[in-house]
């Protein structure tokens, strides 16, 4: 009688243990499991400002879902746009909050993108050999904001219209090309069906597109050079691998997912108790009514160009405006090659000082009509960078005083004006 067969080890294995099998020998997820292992956090007191960059892409995946259900139902064209987004919020089953969630989450990415750009810079996360990181990253911010323009017209609505209209119309003031510019952005000289075709397509179709290409290409480079390390947290042999470290996952992973929590927190609660409006169908034949601006994250430049005279050293005033911003882009983007020592970096952190505040100031300005509605969020926002400072500049330092007591002023005149606002709306003032 001959020998039974040895059994076969698979048959040892449970229906779980076979499907990991199964996907570690096909998909070679053995190598993921390897680099996620080995990647690291560096722990230091600016630690948390990495967090932003998965707030970001989780913002960014809500933007994806939610413009994907939208879109089952959005009709691209003058005729249908309008009603077909009031469809969606009045018939189908919690269209109404699908849309506010996007709107919502559109903005928020956008601000977290601000402020994740910002403390990257101090941080001077730009650095050899991050400076393709940096790059990159701008470009997303760039994207993104190109996103919010392109998709604040498909409403089709009286203030999307209108501010399109006068978004574009700066595009044509560009020198040499801004008329073929213009041509491009409307597909044609004026905002018409063919522009809401145009930008439809460039919302759903050719900027995510570019988004998935730039964003791989920025996480491989985050994932290849690691996190950068502020000069002031390296320990005095300036070696950032001897800092105390947290594995990426499960640790880092964890506490990145309760800041995606807390985003989604903010944003439900937000499409909640503030619904996006979608307001009055557009006309094109009507005149432009007044109070027309943009999204707030283009109300810096809005109101610069507004409050420019018709002439800049022989200039026009809008031509200068335009050229003014563009050339500031530059600048941002040539950061890395810009930081060449001591004295380069004091003059770019004194112009980026000088960018904050006037990003502040002028958005403040647009934002509201009400002079006290202006210092409180003026106020606001100046007390918001402040904080963000703290973990950059040293301990009980005159600087960490400054900041103490400039917070403390500000948020005295802050209370002030708040105090001021409520005693008007009593009527006792």
């Amino acid at each position: 009688m001959s020998p039974a067969p040895p059994d076969d080890p698979g048959d040892r294995l449970s229906l779980k243990q076979r499907i990991r099998a199964f996907g570690f020998e096909r998909l070679g997820l053995d190598v993921a499991q390897s680099l996620a292992a080995k990647k690291t956090v560096p722990i230091h007191r600016s630690t948390h400002f990495y967090f932003l960059g998965g707030m970001a892409l989780f913002l960014f995946l809500v933007q994806i879902v939610t413009g994907a259900l939208l879109s089952l139902y959005y009709k691209p064209s003058p005729d249908q746009a309008f009603e077909s987004v009031r469809a969606i919020m009045t018939e189908v089953e919690f269209g109404w909050l699908i849309r506010s969630i996007h709107s919502w989450s559109a903005n928020l990415l956008v601000g977290i993108l601000f402020l994740h750009v910002l403390t990257t810079y101090m941080m001077r996360a730009y650095r050899r050999p991050r400076e393709m990181t940096w790059l990159t990253g701008i470009a997303l911010l760039g994207l993104f904001m190109a996103f919010g323009f392109s998709g604040y017209l498909l409403p089709w609505n009286e203030l999307a219209f209108f501010a399109t209209r006068v978004g574009t119309a700066i595009v044509g003031v560009v020198p040499i090309v801004g008329e073929k510019l213009l041509l491009v952005a409307r597909g044609g000289e004026n905002v018409t069906g063919d522009t809401l075709a145009r930008f439809y397509s460039l919302h759903v179709v050719v900027f995510p597109l570019v988004t998935f290409a730039l964003l791989g290409v920025h996480l491989f480079l985050v994932q290849k050079h690691g996190m950068s390390v502020p000069d002031r947290e390296l320990p005095r042999n300036g070696r950032a691998d001897q800092l105390p470290c947290m594995p990426f996952v499960p640790h880092f992973l964890l506490r990145d997912m309760v800041g995606w929590y807390l985003a989604l927190g903010i944003l439900a609660a937000l499409a909640a108790l503030f619904p996006w409006e979608l307001g009055e169908k557009a006309d094109p034949f009507a005149s432009s009514p007044e109070g027309i601006k943009p999204e707030w994250y283009f109300l810096f430049m809005f109101q610069t160009l507004k409050e420019l005279p018709h002439h800049v050293f022989g200039i026009d005033g809008k031509v200068f405006g335009v050229l003014f911003f563009g050339f500031c882009g530059l600048v941002v983007l040539a950061v890395p090659f810009l930081d060449l020592g001591a004295t380069f970096r004091r003059i770019l952190n004194v112009l980026a000082a000088a960018a904050v505040a006037f990003f502040i100031v002028m958005t403040a300005w647009s934002f509201f009509d009400s002079v006290r509605y202006q210092w409180i969020l003026g106020l606001s926002m100046f007390v918001g960078m402040l904080v963000l400072l703290l973990p950059f500049v040293q301990r009980g330092g005159a600087c960490h005083r400054a900041i103490y007591i400039a917070g403390a002023a500000l948020l005295a005149l802050l209370a002030a004006v708040v105090v001021w606002e409520l005693l008007c709306r009593w009527g006792v003032l």
